[in-house]
């Protein structure tokens, strides 16, 4: 009988490493996590980029492990809202309250930091940069489903890092040892309205574009949640799905690997639409 090959161990340097510090720290919300970090370039920035980290929704994992990809982003001309929120564990995580986090820290990105900044006048968009949703793992979850919200309108699109883009997939693989229905608090068979308002692929179309970015050794969260969500969910001749050769779950973090320059251009695809 042949053996299953063992499984690579992935480069997960990214997340021992440090990042810049922010140029200031925002508040969004009363609560001691619902914050955003400001990452500036050296000149005027051409557009806002909205990191949202993952970490499976769950509390022990917080923004800092992207403070390298922020610093990256910046040194590449961009400004950084890099954004905490509740997740299980903390005071309002888990559904809803994760979601609405993220969606009133868009809101004040997009009402405190784009109307009016020098991005706005770089591009000539007007009165209002324009601003990308880049999010990881988890974060590309809600990067995605928040496309779907009104807090979400206005922005250019949205970039998804090995995203857990089909919320269902996700808790039927067990993935991230149960992480979707920690992050749920039921089964799906108990609150079937809940978690189709809370999955990307259930919510069919989004009215502005997503590039979908995912390694095809990616362990952790494998490619058929991308795909999945795709087959569902994606706009034919808008939306994007790509596919990165040899890259696993935290290549698509580093600015030091190869994945970063696919980042760079799925946030320039988005951009350069209309």
């Amino acid at each position: 009988m042949t053996e299953p090959p063992t499984p690579r161990a992935e480069d997960r340097s990214v997340l021992e490493r440090t990042g810049p510090d922010p140029a200031r720290t925002v508040p969004y919300g009363p609560a001691a996590h619902q914050v955003y970090e400001v990452h500036e370039p050296s000149g005027s920035p051409r557009a806002w980029v909205v990191l949202i980290h993952g970490g499976f929704w769950r509390a022990e994992w917080d923004r800092t492990h992207l403070r390298p990809l922020a610093g990256a982003l910046t040194r590449d001309g961009y400004a950084v809202a890099l954004v905490e929120y509740a997740r299980p564990g903390l005071p309002g995580g888990g559904w809803p309250g994760t979601g609405e986090d993220v969606a009133a820290a868009v809101a004040a990105v997009l009402r405190e930091e784009a109307d009016g900044s020098d991005a706005a006048e770089r591009a000539g968009s007007g009165d209002t940069a324009p601003v990308v949703l880049a999010g990881h793992s988890a974060g590309g979850h809600l990067a995605v489903w928040l496309l779907h919200r009104p807090e979400g309108r206005g922005v250019r699109g949205a970039v998804s890092l090995a995203g857990c883009l089909d919320l269902r997939l996700v808790h039927e693989l067990g993935l991230g040892d149960g992480a979707a229905l920690n992050l749920m608090g039921q089964h799906p068979e108990e609150e079937p309205d809940g978690w189709a308002a809370a999955d990307p692929a259930r919510l069919g179309r989004t009215p502005y574009p997503v590039v979908v970015l995912h390694g095809d050794e990616d362990e952790r969260v494998p490619e058929t949640v991308s795909q999945s969500w795709w087959e569902q969910a994606a706009t034919p001749g808008r939306d994007r799905l790509v596919l990165l050769p040899g890259a696993g779950h935290f290549q698509l973090i580093d600015p030091e690997a190869a994945a970063y320059a696919a980042l760079l251009d799925g946030v320039e695809d988005l951009l350069s639409r209309p």
